[in-house]
């Protein structure tokens, strides 16, 4: 789960494992695998860099 902020500057909670595409057009739009998409503040390297932190906590658990 990556933590994003909408156009209405309010935080969300977006399952990473869902995202599709992530485009600039000029606002950042990300489209889920079902169709659904989300314009979001962060850029598409924000939106990618948060994506690899969340991946990186899955596969480096230390239980």
């Amino acid at each position: 789960m990556i933590r994003l902020t909408g156009m209405n500057n309010k935080e969300f909670v977006l399952n990473a494992e869902h995202i599709e595409k992530v485009e600039e057009i000029p606002e950042t739009v990300i489209t889920l695998v079902n169709g659904k998409k989300y314009l979001v503040l962060e850029t598409v390297e924000e939106v990618i860099l948060e994506t690899i932190r969340y991946k990186n906590k899955i596969f480096n658990l230390k239980l």
